[in-house]
């Protein structure tokens, strides 16, 4: 009678059960099996995760359900538990665990650590692209290539780069003319000049031989991200089995096409010009793209924000060129290629992950930045009128090209460059795994191993015990005396410590001397104001409806 109760087909075997039925009661023994051993074998963890501020959550899922929606929502969603929880936040997304931190001093702990240096699992999706590059190569690798590739963006190297930034810049100038008067999206131009100033520079390529596909390049970029930020958000696109059966991973292999064939045309152009003897950028500069020869009384270091950091964090970028050898004094692509000649241990794969890597790190956080700096100029008239008053004292009528000397002298624009990065910092968060635990410095919480510690840089750049008013574009939160007393990790638009951006005093000159050309020829106007920005992190920060705005010519361009 019992049998008969409990398990009707045994005892009458013409009782039909489904297939469908036999699955549920399988899985749900198992799932909640699989449960019990998830949360045994992480014991350690949930103790201490238990511990940390957050919002509540459901079984198994967690808050995953803030993660659905448009990229807007997402980033919306998260932002606003900075606003409930003070300076720690614990997330679960299913079974991952997220910790964000928007205390200064927190954050330092991670970032300026030898030991905190592994990336998120999630900077797993970049693989395919970016193989294992900079952005997400670790230990001993990440150290042999940092050391590598870091000599190639000091202050020397860069100043040989002036004309070439130069004579890109006048031809944007020009480009722009196409849409005087007319409401435009300015990152359209912002990306294509970022990807073609790389290729003459870091590269040492001609962007002539590379067609159009400087132009299919960024626009592949910024579809790639959407991607990837798609697998970040969307748990069941996680899988790759399962992703590249979706219409997403069918796209992924077509954008990676045109991406890579960029990085392989432009390695074997540069390869064969080393084999003709051509070791320095290949470009031509047109004779009113350079600069003045002017003997610059001044260190060759420039500390500080000049160069898109707090004046006391120091990095490998922040040595002394003299101390630099000759040997070094080379680009990037340039420096890759005699490694390899010299029988330096980098292959053909790992110097194309590394020309990938910065391609695309060295493109797109600068569009980013440039267009939101244009959006701004636009919105505050009076702020735009200080910016060219500025180039008007150092540049008169003149159409002469910028010189380093001139960049020194933009402190203004400058200051308007660090608030547009302090706002709208174009990596809005920075995410490590953790192998070991960690006691905060801001109280006696300590966040376990195994988790993802997530760095709020866009809610650090906008606490408002760190910057008054932070909501509001203000400049002049950049005065000297403004950043004298601040925590050294409350602004790090280019990150801080041993993995800060390689290249963030290339992306300070290159766009002082973008952005100063474009305000030297053009009015620019917009009809929007911020409080209509719909913020997206699809792994850059961009405005979901694009960058519109007006220009007018203050000068005929020729």
């Amino acid at each position: 009678m019992l049998l008969d109760g409990v398990f009707p087909a045994l005892v009458n075997p013409s009782i039909n059960i489904s297939p469908s039925l036999v699955f549920i009661s399988l899985l749900i023994p198992t799932v909640v099996l699989l449960y019990v051993y998830w949360k045994l074998s992480r014991k350690h963890m949930l103790e201490l995760a238990n511990k940390l501020p957050g919002p509540p959550g459901y079984p198994l899922i967690g808050n995953a359900l803030d993660y659905l929606g448009s990229n807007s929502d997402i980033f919306y969603n998260t932002y606003k538990y900075s606003f409930i929880y003070d300076t720690v936040c614990r997330v679960w997304i299913g079974p991952k665990l997220l910790t964000f931190l928007i205390d200064p001093r927190d954050v330092e702990l991670i970032l300026s650590s030898h030991v905190y240096i592994d990336k998120a699992s999630e900077y797993k999706f970049f693989k395919p692209w970016l193989g294992d590059g900079l952005l997400i190569s670790t230990g001993d690798k990440w150290r042999k290539h940092r050391r590598l590739i870091a000599p190639t963006f000091h202050l020397n190297v860069l100043k040989s780069f002036i004309n070439l930034f130069n004579a890109n810049s006048l031809e944007v100038v020009r480009k722009l003319k196409l849409e005087k008067g007319k409401t435009f999206d300015c990152h359209d131009y912002m990306s294509e000049a970022t990807v073609e100033m790389l290729l003459e520079t870091a590269m040492g390529v001609s962007k002539s031989t590379q067609g159009k596909s400087c132009y299919e390049y960024a626009m592949a970029v910024m579809k790639m991200c959407d991607i990837l930020h798609l697998r970040h958000t969307k748990v069941w696109l996680r899988p790759d089995w399962l992703f590249n059966i979706t219409k997403y991973g069918k796209t992924q292999k077509k954008l990676l096409n045109i991406i890579h064939s960029l990085t392989r045309k432009v390695i074997r152009k540069k390869k064969s010009d080393f084999q003709q003897g051509i070791h320095s950028p290949s470009a031509f500069v047109p004779k009113d793209a350079c600069a003045e020869q002017l003997d610059v009384k001044d260190k060759t270091v420039v500390e500080g924000l000049s160069f898109g950091q707090s004046a006391g964090l120091k990095d490998d970028l922040d040595v002394d060129d003299n101390d630099v050898g000759e040997k070094k004094r080379s680009a990037f692509l340039d420096l890759m290629l005699e490694a390899a000649q010299n029988g330096e241990a980098i292959s053909d794969e790992e110097i194309k992950e590394q020309v990938d890597t910065i391609m695309f790190e060295g493109h797109d956080t600068t569009a980013a930045a440039s267009s939101f700096f244009l959006s701004l100029m636009g919105i505050h008239q009076n702020i735009q009128d200080k910016v060219i008053q500025e180039l008007d004292e150092i540049f008169g009528n003149s159409n002469r090209a910028v010189t380093f000397a001139d960049t020194l002298e933009m402190k203004y624009l400058e200051r308007c460059l660090m608030e547009t990065l302090r706002m709208y910092p174009p990596v809005p968060i920075i995410a490590r795994e953790l192998n070991q635990d960690i006691k905060l410095a801001s109280s006696d919480l300590v966040v376990p191993a195994g988790c993802t510690v997530v760095i709020g840089t866009f809610k650090i750049h906008r606490r408002d015990d760190i910057y008054p008013n932070p909501d509001v574009f203000n400049p002049d939160n950049f005065l000297p005396e403004k950043t004298a007393n601040r925590h050294y990790y409350s602004f790090i638009p280019f990150s801080a410590g041993p993995r800060s951006c390689v290249g963030r005093k290339y992306a300070m000159l290159k766009l002082k001397i973008l952005l100063s050309t474009i305000l030297r020829n053009y009015r620019i106007y917009s009809d929007f104001k911020e409080s209509d920005f719909q913020l997206q992190a699809d792994i850059i920060l961009k405005r979901a409806e694009g960058f519109p705005v007006r220009m007018v010519p203050r000068r005929e361009i020729v």
